[in-house]
């Protein structure tokens, strides 16, 4: 039996060979199969996933130059897009080298030779697969607690009973360790594993890591002749705590620090910040009160505002809540798989220079059979609107902060965790009204008595009770600040001042100057404490390296953070005990607008967990423009996942289907060139027919929905749902903004200093973004167009 027409089905299956659960993952994706082809393909999946020791030289079958690339003890030679290819399949297999990982580098590798043999004049450039992007992961803000060393020190372990196995670390944190032992170690994982670090240096010698330390086997893992164990210590202590944090400082001169957590969580927040200020979909937070859902907040940006404006009524009062009442809410947080639940149709009827509002969703209006009266007549009306509802729980188990370095206070201000605390769901609301189809909706009416809507007046509201937070799109507050008047001097270059501390936190402060002076900004500049020096003893206040951000009053206040390289920065280390030892003397500065916005920020974070849609991310390089990636959330959504079935790696995606034929440049490029940064996404449809083929392949048929006559737009979807699925996108774009670079120069800093190459690679590639846009499904409401496709119950 061959496996030729599973090959999309492994595919999917490559990136979840790693994971613990895989077996239960295996079970659902081959639910279908016989019991012989599963038995294939699981020999297919354990044959790739299998160590390799095939060393890959190319130095004499390719027309590039190769460079050495060491994988464990193995030493390749590779060409630029070979060695591209090796860094696309590693994470798949988890960074082992696996037969899979040879195979697709051979295969990449032979695919160039053979477009340049039947192109021999054309160059082969990353631009063959044009619309193959990569995700971008958005919303994840997951932190690693401690810093976590790459560097190799020799080792001794051993457990009670048993000899002393030599061996080495692989990296280092406080709380754990990963090591590399022989394999034929002998040890027990149910028994701990004393640790003794060898070999260290005279300034590095600490007596309790020579005696040893207990750590528990967490994971073993065989690589060639060795065992990689991944250790948590175990016990707690003050003492030993600070004897390896003053390792892992000592050894940061000689060893880099793993910044790669930063560097997705800095990359996923700066492609966020170029997204919000466009998202035009209005998210509304809700709280339980007496057992009742209720919208309490609504989170605005430019992109909404106009969305949350069209529910005011003539005394400037939000009539939001008459339209998501108590039962519209109920239905969608306990059923939010039910579709005719998400469809909410809503207009306004102007009398006596009162707005009264009319709404039904579309499970309403099917069981009492007013489907076709509500959509005909109210989609003659100007104020005809069309909304989708998505609903999400929130998980309070996450942090709700974005605390992305090593050591960050991991919460807000006790008042902003108990509001967000306080919400139980985030409900969506997307606008899908579309002017150019209201004739298909009046096509329902039948000149029945409209006198029978006046069921679904909503009840008028005559207080707004939905707190509007606005995001902040400035630089995010991680700690308190705290009311403090010190002396300081500040240097740049030539150019020296004082002036008086306003405020401390422990990382940052803001001055104000005796005179204003002309300091460059962004830029770092030299402080010194002159009058704490006195309190600090052999702590040096003097000479101490900060960045300034940004200066306001004339040049005379300036806002400054602590720029902390691979020495402890000794102002952050005494602003922080003089804060500890101090608080119940200095005055904390929990001014309203500081709450506002770490409320608004949490808020966000909350939203960004399960966004509505997937948005894309439109680039320029010198010459050209493309599609640099899309925006993937913390859950599998249907549309990315759609577009996952044609690509070689994981978190790689393939929009040709819907990009190709002059659709990316006539209806995405160049309508955003002609566009400013002000103007709300605009948007175009897309009809597609998803047909399934041998075992997994998928195709896609798309089709611009305004290329197609009505008739001919029927003819489609019956065709669709025919011949396998029928879906429907909206497709939005419009331009991008600068990149707000202020919120993430934390991030920035710190791999600035551990991987400068990887910060300027990022900054590169925000500054590059030109457009964006996202991916919404229609396909419900697309359906509502042609009466013919619903079924409509009589009225009683």
């Amino acid at each position: 039996m061959s496996l030729d027409n599973h090959s999309a089905l492994i595919e999917q299956l490559k990136p979840l060979l790693m994971e613990p659960d895989f077996q239960e993952l295996f079970e659902s994706f081959t639910a279908d199969e016989s019991n012989s082809t599963r038995f294939l393909l699981k020999m297919e999946l354990n044959r790739i996933s299998a160590p390799c020791t095939r060393i890959i030289d190319l130095r004499d079958k390719t027309e590039l130059p190769c460079e050495e690339v060491v994988i464990g003890k193995q030493r390749h030679f590779l060409d630029a897009p070979s060695k591209e290819a090796l860094e696309q399949a590693l994470p798949i297999y988890r960074n082992k080298y696996t037969l899979g990982v040879y195979e697709n580098v051979i295969k990449q590798h032979k695919m160039r030779k053979q477009q340049r043999q039947e192109s021999p004049t054309q160059e082969i450039v990353t631009g063959t697969f044009p619309f193959i992007v990569p995700g971008i992961v958005l919303g994840s803000y997951f932190n690693r607690s401690e810093e976590r060393m790459n560097y190799s020190i020799k080792i001794s372990a051993s457990q009670s009973g048993s000899a002393e196995v030599l061996g080495a670390t692989l990296d280092l944190s406080v709380g754990g360790a990963r090591v590399k032992l022989p394999v034929k170690h002998n040890f027990q994982t149910e028994k701990p594993l004393r640790v003794k670090l060898l070999d260290l240096n005279e300034e590095f010698y600490f007596e309790d890591l020579q005696q040893g330390v207990d750590y528990q086997i967490v994971d073993i893992q065989n690589k060639d002749d060795n065992a990689i164990f991944r250790l948590k210590r175990l016990g707690v202590g003050e003492e030993l705590d600070k004897v390896i944090t003053q390792l892992i400082q000592g050894y940061k001169f000689r060893y880099k620090v793993d910044v790669n957590d930063v560097i997705v969580n800095a990359t996923g927040l700066g492609f966020e910040r170029h997204y919000l200020p466009l998202q035009p979909h209005l998210p509304l937070y809700i709280s339980i009160k007496e057992g009742k859902p209720h919208i309490t907040h609504a989170l605005l940006g430019r992109g909404n505002h106009s969305l949350m404006h069209l529910f005011q009524d003539e005394r400037d009062v939000s009539q939001l809540p008459g339209m998501l009442t108590n039962n519209r809410l109920v239905h969608l947080i306990k059923s939010p798989d039910i579709a005719e639940h998400q469809i909410i149709f809503c207009f306004t009827h102007v009398a006596n220079g009162k707005v009264h509002f009319y709404s039904a969703s579309q499970f309403e209006l099917i069981q009492n059979g007013h489907l076709g009266l509500f959509l005909g007549f109210g989609s003659k009306k100007p104020s005809w609107r069309i909304f989708k509802l998505t609903s999400q729980r929130i998980d309070h188990q996450q942090n709700y902060k974005t605390s992305t370095l090593p050591g960050d206070d991991a919460r807000y201000g006790a008042l902003t965790e108990q509001q967000l605390a306080s919400f139980s769901h985030i409900v969506q609301i997307c606008d899908l009204t579309n002017s150019q189809v209201n004739s298909q909706y009046q096509s329902w009416f039948k000149d029945q008595d409209v006198n029978q809507l006046k069921v679904f007046a909503q009840r008028k509201i005559n207080a707004n009770s939905i707190k509007k937070i606005s995001m902040p799109f400035t630089e995010r507050r991680h700690e308190s600040r705290f009311a403090f008047k010190t002396l300081v001097t500040i240097k740049q270059g030539n150019k020296t001042a004082s002036g008086i501390t306003h405020d401390i936190s422990s990382r940052g402060l803001q001055i104000t100057l005796d005179e204003p002076m002309d300091f460059t900004t962004p830029a770092s500049v030299i402080i010194s404490f002159p009058r704490l020096q006195a309190k600090a003893g052999k702590t040096n206040l003097n000479n101490l390296s900060y960045q300034l951000i940004r200066t306001r009053s004339d040049s005379k206040v300036l806002h400054l953070s602590a720029l902390i390289g691979h020495d402890p920065h000794m102002g952050v280390e005494f602003l922080s005990k003089l804060i500890s030892h101090n608080q119940d003397k200095l005055e904390k500065l929990s001014d309203k607008d500081g709450e506002q916005k770490e409320l608004a920020d949490g808020m966000k974070n909350l939203m960004m967990r399960e966004i509505a849609s997937v948005p894309y991310f439109v680039e320029k390089h010198s010459k050209s423009f493309s599609i640099s990636a899309i925006g993937i959330g913390t859950k599998v959504d249907e549309i990315s996942h759609l577009f996952s079935q044609d690509t070689e790696q994981i978190m790689q995606y393939n929009l040709a289907p819907i990009m190709e034929n002059g659709v990316f440049k006539d209806r995405i490029l160049e309508p955003i060139k002609a566009m400013k940064t002000i103007t709300d996404l605009q948007f175009f449809e897309v009809f597609i027919q998803i047909t399934r083929h041998a075992r997994g392949t998928i195709n896609l048929n798309c089709k611009i929905t305004s290329d197609l006559t009505t008739e001919e737009q029927l003819a489609f979807i019956a065709q669709g749902q025919r011949l396998g699925r029928f879906m429907a996108l909206r497709v939005y774009f419009g331009m991008a903004d600068k990149p707000d670079m202020t919120y993430i120069r934390r991030e920035l800093a710190y791999i600035q200093i551990h991987a400068n190459h990887k910060a300027k690679q990022l900054e590169e590639q925000l500054w590059q973004v030109i457009g964006l846009g996202e991916f919404l499904d229609i396909s419900q409401e697309v359906l509502l167009r042609f009466p013919q496709l619903t079924k409509v119950k009589e009225p009683s």
